[in-house]
């Protein structure tokens, strides 16, 4: 018998603005613009959040935290991504492993992707070489292109293990 095996697809996006600070993968990137958005705007761990919902079928995180309640107000993305862990660890899934993009022209975000993935890995207690994260332009084409925004797609694939 093989296991249980599901695979979810996230995506987020947020427009950059200059009162906000960046923060991505739960890393404060230097930078004179940051994501909009209720919580801390995260768009890496919110896709990453969406991903692991998906595969577990439990919704979306805006069923799960809604941008109209004001407890999650500037919150971290990596507290509510704890949560979603939880949620699916209760129905009894294990994450095998996430693979995520982000779409940025600016900045450059590979210095930072080691400490996004140790963060991340941390709040889904996996471990880093379950996380893969990855960061691209999109040779100035589209909103991320204009550095009107930041977006991120992200796959998480998650296991019933064999009882």
């Amino acid at each position: 018998m093989l296991p249980d095996i599901r695979t979810g697809i996230g995506f987020d996006s947020h427009a950059l603005a200059p009162w906000r600070r960046l923060v991505l993968g739960g890393v404060a990137v230097p930078h004179d613009l940051g994501l909009v958005g209720h919580s801390d705007g995260d768009a890496l761990t919110h896709a990453i959040m969406d991903a692991l919902l998906g595969a577990a079928a439990l919704g979306d995180k805006g069923q799960h935290f809604p941008s109209s309640d004001e407890k999650y107000r500037d919150i971290s993305s990596l507290l509510l991504l704890e949560q979603v862990r939880k949620q699916i660890g209760a129905a009894g899934w294990r994450i095998a492993n996430v693979d995520a993009t982000m779409l940025a022209q600016r900045p450059r975000l590979g210095p930072f992707i080691p400490e996004m993935r140790n963060l991340i890995a941390d709040s889904l207690e996996t471990q880093p070489d379950r996380i893969s994260i990855k960061v691209t332009t999109t040779d100035y084409l589209g909103f991320t292109g204009r550095e009107e925004g930041i977006a991120a797609v992200a796959v998480a694939t998650i296991f019933r293990p064999l009882e």
